[in-house]
């Protein structure tokens, strides 16, 4: 297993500004028995191969997520990571890491970090974005992180609008942003081949 690059992987999350709407989303929200397999599940194992780990813990709680618990969560993996170590943080868990790589150096050398279609700010379609997720300013510290730093946006994304791509782009100065035409919304997607094209590209240049 030493031998493998490491994945560090982040899913989404929502967060409600009070314990009333978010009662009230849990009362409303779709329920179904039929699992739906994204991009971030088997097909990233398939794809890649043997040669990586792929670690996917479970953020607390992430229909009512707060920011300080996942800070707790994430850094206890810290001891089991090594070094050319990939992030790869989806929606909330991509504005997870942005602020988190903003505020904190890393212990480990980052050979490349992903955030899918990050919010930004609590500018979100019909959702807020509270819980302690909010951005400072200088978002420097990430570029210092993570000299391979890409972020990924849809023009049709009914849950982060296109127009984050470019609040992100005047914060950072070094990093590839990317605007699809389309990934079906908010990355509703089974297969996602330009990511594992990026990611391959990115181990054969380590």
């Amino acid at each position: 297993m030493k031998n493998k690059i490491q994945i560090f992987m982040i899913h989404g999350g929502m967060t409600f500004k009070n314990k009333k709407d978010y009662l009230s989303y849990l009362k409303n929200r779709n329920i179904s028995l039929v699992r739906k397999e994204g991009w971030a599940e088997g097909y990233l194992d398939k794809e890649l191969g043997k040669g990586f780990e792929i670690i996917r813990p479970r953020m607390p709680i992430p229909e009512n997520a707060k920011y300080e618990e996942w800070k707790i969560h994430f850094e206890r993996y810290f001891l089991y990571l090594r070094k050319n170590i990939i992030l790869i943080g989806n929606s909330l868990g991509g504005i997870f890491l942005a602020k988190y790589l903003s505020e904190n150096k890393f212990p480990k050398k980052i050979l490349a970090t992903y955030l899918v279609c990050p919010p930004f700010d609590d500018t979100c379609f019909d959702e807020d974005l509270v819980g302690g997720f909010k951005l400072k300013p200088n978002l420097s510290l990430l570029e210092k992180n993570s000299e391979k730093l890409t972020l990924m946006f849809s023009m049709d994304d009914d849950d982060v609008p296109v127009v984050h791509a470019e609040k992100y782009r005047s914060k950072l100065n070094k990093a590839n942003i990317i605007i699809y035409k389309s990934k079906n919304g908010h990355f509703k997607i089974s297969k996602f081949p330009e990511i594992i094209k990026m990611i391959k590209k990115d181990v054969q240049g380590a």
